[in-house]
């Protein structure tokens, strides 16, 4: 188990991963005011310390941070990553890209990569990212999402998955309190599929992941922790599990107390 571990990080070692930080956060500015979200801080640390941790621990030590709104204030904070062990370089968007946009931006730091990492920096999905490069590789797909189970996806749009795990439609949120399978934020990319991004503004949900489900876009789903820092009531709940995400951003599997504070 210990060899097949070791081998899983090894295979993982040199995948660049984008962090998605650029945006402005509006419905937190009533609670956080000139701060961009991921700096939002949990505990005694900034929300984005938990993924920098987190990728960290399971290997993957080369980030690339997509900045934007208050992009001075997180390199200031995170710097070059030495303090975590990691290499972080930064893609400053000088105006609003939206998700794919911005993923288009950071091309040449990927370019060298088969594959690449993004993450949502606005949430946290306690996850076995080599696994989740390990399936994407196996399933030979232009990306893989990872998804989880949630009893009240009004919120959020929803993923539509076939049961050889491959999606088959993305849904919009349409506001009902019912539950469903939603996206995690946590993405594998083969390099190729820069190609289908244009340059300039775009979105990754709307405009991207719909068109390349075609080709075979597939989910593996997740039972760790999930949150996001969205709106000033979820934000309020992540200062409230501070301990447990600090400890699932160090492990790659819920525990039984973790499974009690899902969301």
């Amino acid at each position: 188990m210990a060899n097949a571990r070791s081998g899983a990080e090894s295979s993982c070692e040199g995948i660049p991963v984008l962090l998605l930080v650029g945006g402005m956060g509006t419905r937190l500015r009533s609670v956080l005011s000139g701060k961009p979200k991921p700096l939002a801080p949990i505990g005694d640390v900034p929300f984005l310390e938990l993924l920098v941790l987190q990728l960290r621990s399971q290997g993957l030590r080369r980030l690339v941070m997509c900045t934007g709104f208050h992009a001075d204030q997180i390199q200031q904070e995170f710097g070059n990553g030495r303090k975590w062990n990691v290499t972080i370089d930064y893609s400053e968007e000088t105006s609003p890209l939206g998700t794919a946009g911005a993923i288009k931006l950071a091309e040449r730091f990927v370019l060298q990569s088969p594959n690449f990492v993004v993450m949502n920096g606005d949430s946290f999905l306690q996850l076995d990212l080599r696994r989740l490069i390990q399936f994407h590789r196996e399933h030979g797909g232009p990306a893989t999402i990872a998804v989880r189970r949630v009893p009240d996806a009004a919120r959020y749009g929803t993923v539509h998955v076939d049961a050889q795990l491959r999606v088959t439609r993305f849904s919009e949120k349409i506001g009902l309190p019912e539950p469903g399978i939603i996206n995690g934020g946590v993405y594998v990319f083969n390099r190729e599929v820069l190609n289908h991004i244009p340059d300039g503004p775009s979105s990754l949900e709307k405009d991207v992941l719909p068109d390349l489900a075609n080709q075979g876009i597939f989910a593996l789903e997740q039972n760790g922790m999930f949150i996001d820092i969205g709106t000033p009531e979820d934000y309020a709940r992540a200062q409230a599990l501070y301990q447990s995400l600090s400890k699932a951003a160090i492990s790659d599997s819920p525990s039984e107390s973790e499974k009690q504070l899902q969301h």
